[in-house]
């Protein structure tokens, strides 16, 4: 049985990491103030300049849907309605290719009745069951949905599912009061702070560990009790993890998820900077190897769980040897 899943990872369609994209769609929501409207269109935009200019995302792979489009029309393609919503989520199911990443990123106000929560938009609101049947619709890709928005801890189980991610700034729908956690979620993916393993990228899971701590670190300084708890699932269990190790539980598939996966400019960046082809290399059989991690990911329901564990558990350890080639090669720390 081992033998014969090995010979279909290996009959697979090699992905490489030119092949793969990914996409960004970020969904500002209502602000209310003016004050919360300012903080939540520069958040967007700290995040959709990074994904272009620091990460090499495609300009035609990211969408900044804003609730008011007129204030920046260079960034905001559209307003975040929920018609518009709907349609952009749904072309690019269509038109997102297997492997490919695909991050949906959710900034405003959130608010609930009970357990059932929304986040607040021009014109209908849009719960987990609006975005459920959506995020469904990429049966190939693996998503990365998050919600910084108050209570979103609503949104997690509905959205759960295997090879997505979900990352929520609050645990539960009780938890209201404004979040401070997209802000860092987002200055960690745009700068160098959250890379903790110094391999010149922020994970997903990085990422969340870095915002998590610098709003322990704000509620601390002022003084306040935390009133937020983010949480994160990528195991398909609906049950998420404040603190997700990255091994056993949640965290596995978002320790292997970048803003720059499958970004053929990302990839062979750092080694063409530096004139160092061996370096361009081993960014690319990175990048390969995290195609064969999401295939495999893919196969997951169909495959038998102990060898599945096995298969990704190797797959892993020889991602991380690779990147230790590659902090050798830039003189960098084994």
């Amino acid at each position: 049985m081992r033998l014969l899943l090995t010979l279909c990872l290996v009959a697979l369609p090699a992905w490489p990491a030119a092949a793969q994209q990914t996409h960004l769609v970020v969904i500002g929501g209502l602000g209310g103030d003016p004050a919360y409207s300012d903080t939540f269109h520069n958040w967007a935009v700290e995040l959709v300049d990074a994904a272009v200019d620091r990460h090499g995302l495609s300009p035609e792979n990211v969408v900044f849907l804003g609730e008011q489009p007129q204030r920046d029309p260079a960034r905001i393609d559209e307003r975040s309605s929920r018609e518009n919503i709907e349609r952009i989520l749904v072309d690019l199911a269509g038109r997102a290719a297997p492997g490919d990443v695909v991050f949906v990123v959710v900034i405003g106000h959130g608010s609930s009745i009970g357990d059932e929560a929304r986040i607040n938009l021009p014109g209908p609101d849009m719960g987990p069951s609006d975005f459920a049947p959506l995020l469904d619709r990429f049966t190939g890709q693996s998503v990365v949905f998050v919600n910084t928005a108050s209570a979103s801890g609503a949104f997690l189980a509905p959205l759960s599912a295997a090879n997505r991610t979900i990352v929520t700034a609050t645990k539960t729908s009780r938890e209201r009061n404004e979040t401070v956690f997209g802000g860092f979620f987002i200055e960690a993916l745009a700068g160098e702070g959250a890379d903790t393993d110094k391999d010149g990228r922020v994970s997903v899971l990085e990422a969340f560990h870095f915002a998590r701590q610098e709003v322990a670190r704000e509620y601390e300084a002022d003084n306040r009790m935390l009133t937020e708890h983010a949480i994160l699932d990528d195991n398909g269990d609906g049950e998420g993890s404040e603190e997700p190790d990255g091994r056993k539980t949640d965290g596995v598939l978002a320790r292997s998820l970048f803003l720059d996966s499958g970004s053929p400019v990302a990839a062979i960046a750092a080694g063409s900077q530096a004139g160092d082809s061996v370096l361009g290399r081993l960014y690319r059989e990175k990048g390969q190897l995290e195609g064969r991690i999401q295939q495999l990911r893919g196969q997951k329901e169909s495959l038998d769980p102990e060898l599945y564990e096995r298969e990704l558990e190797a797959l892993l350890v020889d991602l991380a040897l690779k990147s230790q080639e590659i902090r050798r090669r830039e003189g960098g720390q084994p």
